[in-house]
C-alpha cells in the first residue's frame, strides 16, 4: 500500500543507434520497397510493351516504303532494270532498308527467303519477320501482276530493351523518390502521436500525474491518447486515496498507542494509585487490542493480494453457519440494547466455500452494523437459497436498521477507507479496512457483495455464494 516514489525511477532513455528498429526508419524501408517493386512492375510490363510499339511502328513505316515502291515500279519492272529503278534501290539502302524486286519469280540478287519470293509470285503481299542474309528483318513484299513485285528488308532494331530503358529510367527513378518522401512524411506522421504518448507515459512513470495526452485523429491514435489520460486520471485518484487511506490509517495507529503510552508513563511516574491499577490495566488492553485488529486487518488485506493465499473451500451449510453466528452475536447485541435477528429456511442451503474466512466476514459485517446502530434498532442476519436447484448456491444479508449510507457511499462501499474517511468524526467508524477485507474474501472464494439500503432503514449487505459442484454433478 506504500505509495509510489516520484523520481525513483527516471524516464527511460529513447533507444537510438540501431537501424531499422525505429517506425521512421521501417516507415521509409517499407514505402521504398513498395515504390521499388512498383517501379520494377512497371517497367517488366511498359518496356516490352513499349518494344513491341516500337517494332509496330517500324513495320507499319516499312510497309508504307513497300506500298510506295510498288506503286513507282508497277509499269516499270518488266523493261528491265532502269536507271529509277536504281536511284530508289540507292535511297532505300540509305535508310537501312534492303530492296529486291522480283520479275516473273525470279528474285534479282540471293539473300531472300524462297518463301516469300513464292508468295510474291502467287500474287500474295507478305508482312512477316525473317531471317534476311542471315540477320532477322521486318519483311514487307508487295505483288504485282504477272508474278512481279517488291519486297523490302530493314534488319530488326538491336539494343531496344537499352533505348526502351534509357527513356523511361528518369519516370522511374522519380517515382522511386516519391515513393521515398511520401514514406518519411507518413513515418512522421505515424510516429509524432507516438513519440508524444511515449513522453506522456515516461513523465507518469516519473511521478506527474497531471499530464494529459492531446485526443487527435485518427482513431487509433485518439484511443491510444484517451487510454492515457484515463491511466493519469485513474492513477491520481488512486494515489489520492492511498494517501488519504494512509492518513486515516496513521491516525487510527496513533491513537491507541497514544492511550497506550500516557498510561505506561504514568504508570512509570507513579500518578496512578494501586486502586486505579486494574482500570488502568484494562483500558490499556482494550487498545492493545484495538491496535492488534487494525494490523491484523492490515495483514489480511495485504495477504489477499498473494497468489499463496490460504482458502480451504467444503460444503458447508450456510443455515447452520448462521445459526452458530447468532449465538454469539444475539448476547452482545443484547447487552447494548440492540435486537438481534436470525432469519433462516427450514431446510439447509449448501454452498462450497470456505467456513472460516465466511465466518470472518459474517463477524466483520455484524461488527459494523452493531458500530453504528442505536440502542432499539434491530440487526438482521439472513439465510437463503439462490435458486430452486440446490446446486445454485446461497445467499447471505446483514441488515441493520442505522443510519445507512447514500447512493453516493454505495459506489465507494468497499474501497479501502472511503467510508471511514467521509464520516470519521460524524458517527462512530472501525479502522476503514473492514469492508475492503469481507470483499476481496469473498471475491476469492467466487461469490459476490453488494452494498445496498435495507428495509429496516439503516445499511445491506448481500453475499451470494457459489453452489456445491457435487451438487451439480450428481443433480437429475
Amino acid at each position: 500500500m506504500a505509495l509510489p516514489v516520484v523520481g525513483a525511477h527516471p524516464p527511460t532513455a529513447p533507444r537510438r543507434g540501431r537501424f531499422g528498429r525505429t517506425l521512421t526508419t521501417r516507415a521509409v524501408l517499407v514505402t521504398c520497397a513498395v515504390a521499388l517493386v512498383s517501379v520494377l512492375v512497371t517497367a517488366i510490363v511498359a518496356v516490352p510493351l513499349a518494344i513491341r510499339g516500337a517494332e509496330r511502328r517500324d513495320q507499319e513505316a516499312l510497309a508504307a516504303q513497300a506500298r510506295l515502291a510498288a506503286e513507282v515500279l508497277r509499269t516499270r519492272l518488266d523493261r528491265g532494270r532502269t536507271a529509277d529503278e536504281e536511284r530508289l534501290i540507292q535511297q532505300l539502302r540509305a535508310q537501312g532498308i534492303d530492296a529486291y524486286l522480283i520479275r516473273r519469280g525470279a528474285v534479282d540478287r540471293p539473300g531472300l527467303p524462297p518463301r516469300v519470293v513464292q508468295r510474291i509470285e502467287q500474287g500474295r503481299n507478305v508482312s512477316i519477320r525473317r531471317p534476311v542474309n542471315g540477320r532477322r528483318a521486318l519483311v514487307e513484299g508487295r505483288a504485282l501482276p504477272g508474278g512481279n513485285g517488291v519486297v523490302l528488308a530493314r534488319a530488326s532494331t538491336t539494343g531496344l530493351w537499352q533505348q526502351v530503358l534509357l527513356s523511361l529510367w528518369l519516370p522511374l527513378l522519380a517515382g522511386l523518390a516519391a515513393g521515398v518522401v511520401a514514406g518519411l512524411l507518413l513515418a512522421r506522421w505515424l510516429a509524432r502521436p507516438i513519440r508524444v504518448a511515449a513522453t506522456a507515459a515516461a513523465r507518469l512513470r516519473a511521478g506527474d500525474r497531471a499530464v494529459r495526452v492531446p485526443v487527435e485523429p485518427p482513431d487509433e491514435v485518439a484511443d491510444l491518447a484517451e487510454a492515457l489520460n484515463g491511466l493519469a486520471a485513474a492513477l491520481a485518484t488512486s494515489e489520492g486515496r492511498q494517501r488519504e487511506f494512509l492518513l486515516s490509517v496513521s491516525h487510527e495507529l496513533r491513537t491507541p498507542l497514544t492511550a497506550i503510552r500516557g498510561y505506561a508513563e504514568a504508570l512509570a511516574d507513579g500518578v496512578i494509585d494501586a486502586d486505579g491499577t486494574a482500570g488502568t490495566g484494562r483500558t490499556m488492553l482494550a487498545e492493545a487490542q484495538h491496535l492488534d485488529r487494525l494490523i491484523g486487518d492490515l495483514l489480511a488485506l495485504a495477504r489477499l493480494e498473494a497468489a499463496d493465499f490460504p482458502l480451504e473451500p467444503v460444503p458447508v451449510d450456510l443455515a447452520r453457519l448462521a445459526v452458530d453466528a447468532e449465538a454469539t452475536w444475539s448476547g452482545r447485541c443484547a447487552a447494548v440494547g440492540v435486537p438481534f435477528r436470525l432469519e433462516t429456511p427450514s431446510g439447509p442451503v449448501p454452498v462450497y466455500t470456505d467456513p472460516g474466512r465466511i465466518r470472518q466476514v459474517v463477524d466483520g459485517l455484524l461488527e459494523n452494523a452493531l458500530r453504528v446502530v442505536p440502542p432499539g434498532a434491530p440487526v438482521v442476519l439472513a439465510v437463503r437459497a439462490a435458486g430452486a436447484d440446490p446446486a445454485a448456491g446461497g445467499v447471505l444479508e446483514v441488515r441493520d436498521g442505522g443510519p445507512g449510507f447514500t447512493d453516493d457511499d454505495l459506489a465507494v462501499a468497499f474501497e479501502r477507507g472511503a467510508l471511514h474517511q467521509r464520516y470519521r468524526g460524524v458517527r462512530k467508524v472501525g479502522s476503514g479496512l473492514g469492508l475492503a477485507l469481507a470483499a476481496g474474501l469473498v471475491r476469492r472464494l467466487g461469490g459476490e457483495i453488494a452494498a445496498g439500503h435495507a428495509p429496516e432503514g439503516g445499511a445491506a449487505f448481500t453475499v451470494r455464494l457459489p453452489g456445491d459442484p457435487y451438487q451439480t454433478r450428481t443433480s437429475p
